[in-house]
């Protein structure tokens, strides 16, 4: 039998519509055989590489590895795709092995001594081989992944390095999954009309649809551990005994002992980081992850993150004192606790601004949200997002879009997958089935479609009823939409630098960025519509809601900062033996508010813990930010948002290029210089702090 006859046709020969898989097609059982398969092929492949008599060059070495293992490149996507949006126990148990198996085969690619041979030959002569700017940044990105891969080390340190990486591949794996399970175990029945005191109707349809998929009696409502749900019900329930239930259970997920405990897997990730960068020959795990970045070391990092903390800390403690206020007009006297603060703070919401959260809801469906955000793309980038219905996704709830440029070409295929589930983990990503690059490929294909989607976790409403966001949610859609664009706007020739392709403290702006777009008046005047009776969302509110954009920024600052500071702590300092004395050492140390919690404990921080994709590198969504409060500074000075020369800067200067320029370089080029925080601080709303409070004291 061959490696190719072990795989299922339907996994890597896609004939769906535009390519897309055939999803339908694609069973839990048919993985494991096919992986096997898949990853014999690439091995093969890489000895082919690593093997070939011709004197190396950038054809025969680089552009053969860029599209080498197309078939585990396809098994790989639908695997993880089911993995993180519909799993089971069947994808769980593979999930487990399949972690271990992956980092097993990168690692021998990465001890092929022939073949790194060939690649550093190649980079050590790149100033002859007349390369393109692109060719040069995928040449770099392979020679220094193998670098940092250990292809420099000796025989001994390079199979340490490899163990090291199968367990932390199925460390990280173990972590996602305990995460899950703690979300899908627990749920808080409701049924009194007592019970229910203060939550909006739209809340309590959720909550009830959410009790009929846990199979609770009729008439029940469940508070359940999706954001989508337990936020919104640590902010309208006035029942304070529940909410401090519900947020209890919330904050411990990781950290409940028995089998679905996670400090013992963070204890032995961090050991195991630690002395991969030491063999690296990096002082610490930030070190090794901040070599290749924006932000270049662990002292840039936490430059910028204390910055923000002084400004954040004193706003907070400023909001905190508002709420205290109103807590005592409640007859409550003692501090102002965790499970208090969002309900206070939407009692502060109204007061100051004469708005609600269930006020503003009614006014933001899913549906015109979405158009909002494909009409934005519309008039900066000059593409058409078009539903086709009758297409079968990995999930009923799953939507599938054609976008089109102007002249009617296709340019991308696009899935939405916006409810919440048990069978998904709990976030908002975008990730892809395929990504664009123009390279022949061995199928006889020349380049590929992107295929992108957007994963979320908003309530499901009710059977015939409207799904209604809340304003972060519909940011949250606007941000993964635009981390999407970045997939579909992107246009280079390899794919190893195509769309999200780029250095971690560069990816989220121009997801970031895009939510901008969300609170343009124009914007919101023609999508934030009712529900019910169609008219636009009053003027009145509108302007109130524009107001409040800045609302409780020293809450959201602090919980994101605290996070992030404990990510570098954790990725800095030797010989953690106790995660959680290191986090308490760490919020005591910069005067975490009691009143707040971090927005990821430690045993629940899939960003850092569950992989390490964003380990040591929390940071990077607030260094993004300074990036995207200056770039949509940009359309201000012109005095429109949609402003077409900006407009196309932005396209083929951030967009487009992927990882395929410097991120300081395309940034440059789109804005003329490089920005200094002073726009995000006033973005946020803490610049007029900085001033109250001292700067940084």
């Amino acid at each position: 039998m061959t490696v190719q006859s072990e795989i299922k046709p339907a996994l890597v020969e896609w004939k769906g519509l535009h390519g897309l898989p055939q999803f339908d097609q694609v069973t839990d059982e048919d993985f494991a055989a096919a992986f096997d398969a898949a990853l014999s092929r690439h091995d093969m492949e890489i000895d082919g590489i690593a093997d070939n008599a011709e004197p190396e060059s950038f054809a025969n070495t680089v552009t053969a590895l860029e599209i080498a293992g197309d078939e585990l490149s396809r098994v790989s996507a639908l695997f993880w795709n089911r993995a993180g949006a519909h799993t089971n126990d069947v994808i769980q148990a593979l999930e487990r092995e399949v972690a271990p198996k992956m980092s097993r085969h990168y690692s021998r690619i990465a001890m092929n001594e022939k073949l790194f041979r060939r690649l550093d030959a190649l980079w050590e002569g790149r100033e002859k081989l007349d390369l393109t700017l692109e060719e040069t940044r995928v040449l770099e990105r392979h020679w220094k992944g193998f670098v940092r891969a250990g292809a420099k080390l000796s025989r001994t340190q390079q199979e340490r390095l490899a163990a090291i990486n199968e367990r932390l591949a199925g460390l990280g794996a173990q972590f996602g999954q305990n995460v899950l399970g703690d979300e899908k175990a627990w749920s808080l029945i409701l049924q009194s009309a007592e019970d229910l005191e203060g939550l909006p109707a739209f809340l309590r349809d959720a909550m009830a649809g959410a009790a009929r998929e846990r199979g609770a009696p009729e008439d029940s409502f469940a508070v359940t551990l999706s954001r989508s749900i337990i936020e919104p019900f640590l902010t309208f329930s006035s029942r304070r005994d529940l909410r401090e239930k519900a947020f209890a259970a919330w904050v411990k997920r990781g950290e409940n002992g028995k089998e679905r405990d996670n400090i013992a897997i963070v204890r032995e990730i961090l050991a195991l980081r630690a002395e991969k960068a030491s063999l690296l020959g990096y002082a610490d795990f930030a070190s090794y992850k901040l070599d290749d970045t924006m932000a270049k070391t662990p002292a840039n990092v936490n430059s910028l993150l204390m910055k923000v903390w002084a400004k954040a800390r004193a706003k907070a403690k400023e909001e905190e004192a508002d709420l205290s206020g109103l807590m005592a007009e409640d007859g409550l006297n003692g501090p102002v606790q965790p499970w208090d603060w969002r309900y206070y703070a939407e009692k502060q919401r109204e007061r100051m601004f004469d708005f609600s959260e269930s006020e503003l809801k009614p006014y933001l469906q899913l549906e015109n949200i979405l158009q909002a955000c494909f009409d934005v793309a519309n008039r900066l980038f000059d593409v058409t997002i078009t539903e086709v219905k009758g297409i079968k996704a990995y999930h009923p709830d799953v939507r599938v879009f054609e976008v089109r440029e102007a002249d009617g070409r296709l340019k991308a295929m696009f899935l939405g997958d916006y409810f919440a589930r048990s069978s998904k983990r709990s976030g908002a990503w975008m990730s892809s089935f395929q990504s664009q690059h123009k390279l022949p490929l061995k199928n006889g294909a020349e380049g590929e479609l992107p295929i992108i989607y957007n994963v979320c976790n908003f309530a499901k409403p009710a059977e015939g009823k409207p799904a209604l966001l809340s304003l972060d949610d519909a940011r949250t859609l606007f941000h993964e939409f635009g981390h999407g664009l970045h997939g579909i706007l992107s246009d280079v020739t390899y794919p190893s630098v195509s769309g999200t392709g780029v250095s971690r403290d560069f990816v989220e702006l121009p997801s970031q960025l895009y939510e901008h777009w969300l609170t343009v008046p124009e914007i919101l005047t023609r999508y934030a519509v009712h529900y019910e009776t169609g008219e636009p969302m009053p003027k009145a509110l509108l302007d109130k809601v524009l107001a409040a954009r800045t609302f409780n920024a020293g809450f959201n600052t602090v919980e994101f900062t605290s996070s992030a500071l404990v990510d570098m702590a954790f990725h800095t300092r030797a010989g953690v033996e106790d995660p959680m004395a290191v986090q308490a050492q760490v919020l005591d140390e910069i005067g975490m508010p009691s009143s707040i919690v971090m927005r990821h404990a430690t045993p629940h921080f899939q960003h850092i813990f569950s992989g390490d994709g964003y380990s040591a590198g929390y940071y990077s969504y607030m260094w993004s930010e300074v990036l995207d409060a200056d770039a949509f500074s940009a359309f201000e000075e012109t005095g429109n948002p949609f402003d077409p020369v900006m407009a196309r800067k932005l396209k083929n200067n951030i967009y487009a290029v992927g990882g395929s320029i410097d991120p300081e370089e395309t940034y440059k080029a789109f804005r003329g210089k490089l920005p200094d925080p002073d726009a995000m601080l006033k973005k946020k709303g803490l610049s007029m702090v900085a001033e109250l409070s001292g700067g940084d004291a």
